[in-house]
């Protein structure tokens, strides 16, 4: 497509200016249309290395969400939120809500943390089969699926069509965590309904861990209790190198991480879970570990810095790749 543009004879002059030299303008010009503009676009994967370990972080889907305090500073009043959320450049109205499960290649095992929200998810969400074979990986590969806590967004992806989703994968969750929601009635709720349809089927292959138990060579369970009874969280350390997958211990970079007091209304122990929150980004913030925060902003990777009485997150930018 094109636009004829009609060109004065003074408007002619002015553009030419002597600024052109050596070009001929005529009364008359064509010039493209303006490009079509894209829809918004993230990159489904992003890539790091700890050691020798390669880790992927996985975009299974982002979803924006309004009245962002009736899941965050709860216990705050609404005009410390609004100015909470200012000093940190973003609205207080709406979020956006991010999911990713992470991929980690110890160069034996190909191991999977977390399935994301699966085929049951809105079209916003369930994308991680996608994102995983971004990442130039099969279903079938990988070894170890590792879930660490029964949320849905969590154990969504274990099943597809009735069948496991990773049919040659062995299972790890937390012992404490399992015996949790497995004991309480199958119909009681969203959570125990997708734990008797995904989790339990898978209950033979499934190893169950506590506290400092390994999941493989260079992988830790870490309990990080309070946002569901058995809540698990893992770290990585390869050739003296260090990364924490921190699952749902903060659900937010400025609303949770940073105010580790603030109530989430997705925490199942509230009291139990800002002592959690305090201790993980502590010992981040003291050993300046990255971390990779399931709900953090895509990539999901980043460091933590001591502010005040709370904390600062700061983004990966290079460090993992030098």
């Amino acid at each position: 497509m094109t636009i004829k543009v009609e060109l004065t004879r003074r408007a002619a002059l002015l553009g030419a200016g002597g600024a052109i030299a050596g070009a001929s303008l005529t009364s008359s010009s064509y010039v493209h249309a303006a490009a079509e503009k894209q829809r918004a676009h993230s990159a489904p994967v992003a890539r790091y290395a700890v050691g020798d370990f390669e880790v992927n972080t996985l975009l299974d889907g982002a979803v924006t969400v309004g009245e962002p305090q009736k899941t965050f500073g709860m216990n705050v009043d609404a005009d410390t939120f609004t100015a909470h959320s200012a000093e940190n450049f973003i609205p207080h109205d709406t979020f956006k809500a991010y999911f990713t499960p992470t991929l980690v290649n110890t160069g034996q095992e190909l191991i999977l943390f977390d399935t994301g929200v699966g085929e049951g998810g809105r079209p916003a969400r369930g994308n991680m089969r996608a994102a995983l074979e971004s990442a130039g990986y099969t279903p079938e590969q990988v070894d170890i699926v590792v879930i660490t806590h029964m949320h849905p967004d969590h154990i969504g992806g274990l099943m597809e069509g009735g069948a496991p989703a990773f049919a040659n994968a062995r299972y790890v969750t937390g012992q404490k965590e399992y015996d949790f929601w497995a004991a309480m009635d199958p119909e009681a709720n969203g959570v125990t309904k997708l734990m008797a349809k995904n989790v339990k089927p898978l209950a033979d292959k499934m190893t169950f861990l506590g506290d400092g138990d390994s999941v493989a060579s260079g992988v830790t369970a870490m309990a990080a209790h309070g946002h569901t009874p058995g809540h698990t969280i893992y770290m990585l350390e390869n050739n003296g190198q260090q990364l924490v997958l921190a699952a749902d211990t903060a659900n937010h970079f400025v609303w949770s991480l940073a105010r580790p007091d603030w109530e989430v209304r997705f925490d199942m122990d509230k009291a139990a879970a800002a002592k959690t929150r305090k201790d993980v980004f502590g010992m981040l913030a003291a050993d300046k570990v990255p971390f990779v925060g399931y709900h953090m902003p895509f990539p999901s990777v980043g460091y933590v810095a001591i502010e005040g009485d709370g904390f600062r997150y700061v983004p990966a930018s290079y460090q993992m790749h030098l």
